[in-house]
């Protein structure tokens, strides 16, 4: 009869050591999250932005996979690399919210040329010969 009340009272105490433990957990991460969920999007503030961390400065794994952590980043300005800013400071720095190939200074190049292809030349203009 003792072995069961002692096989009672060690099952009672794991399962009370196990809703413990289960209290204890960090919450799963929010809605929006970086997709490596390591960090929010958004956090008091600031949101991610993609293209601006210069080498060794970005806030954590690359978008692609390349590393894992933060600091890591090789390449300035990088599309994979982000760091946090100021809400609304992205872009007015010549990044992006979204991960992108090439770098910030890359794609403002690219911006740049499709918006030259787009003007038209001005009235009395010969093209070249």
């Amino acid at each position: 009869m003792d072995k069961k009340i002692l096989a009672a009272a060690v099952v009672g105490a794991a399962a009370i050591a196990g809703i413990a433990v289960v209290s204890t957990r960090t919450p799963a991460p929010e809605p929006g999250a970086a997709a490596t969920g390591s960090m929010p999007t958004e956090t008091a503030g600031k949101e991610q932005c993609y293209g601006v961390a210069k080498a060794g400065e970005n806030g954590c794994a690359a978008a692609d996979g390349s590393h894992t952590c933060g600091g890591l980043s090789t390449v300035d300005k990088s599309g994979q690399e982000w760091m946090m800013v100021d809400i609304g400071s992205c872009s007015n720095m010549g990044g992006q919210l979204q991960a992108f190939n090439n770098t910030a200074s890359d794609a403002a190049k690219a911006a740049a040329d499709a918006k030259a292809a787009e003007t038209p030349a001005p009235a009395g203009a010969t093209a070249a010969q």
